[in-house]
């Protein structure tokens, strides 16, 4: 399986960014799809998930975010908004099938910055 990311970089307070995982290698259809972000020193975190087409979002980011994912591209994707300085780190898309099996993107960085 592999899980190419894109679409990180440096992005202004109030910005937006839209994050694309395109994958290969998996029934991609049959999986969730989630992304988790990671702090130095800290532990991966959920920023946002989509499982049997239901979404769910960390405090964090709800009302900013929103996971989306086309599986005839089998391409999952995370648009962020009204981005703060507090959500630059580094980004991480999951892919996690019904038997536990999961696939890591490599990690675009985030950066939000004047």
């Amino acid at each position: 399986a592999h899980l190419e990311e894109s679409g990180g970089g440096l992005v202004q307070p109030g910005g937006s960014l839209r994050l694309s995982c395109v994958t290969s290698g998996f029934a991609f259809a049959k999986f969730g799809v989630k992304w988790y972000r990671q702090f130095p020193g800290k532990q991966r975190e959920l920023v946002a998930s989509l499982t049997s087409g239901i979404t769910h979002y960390a405090p964090s980011v709800k009302g900013r975010a929103t996971i989306s994912r086309n599986n005839g591209e089998r391409t999952m994707f995370l648009q962020l908004n009204e981005l703060k300085p507090g959500d630059r780190t580094v980004y991480f898309c999951n892919a996690i099938g019904c038997t536990g099996d999961a696939y890591w993107g490599q990690g675009p960085q985030v950066t939000v910055s004047t």
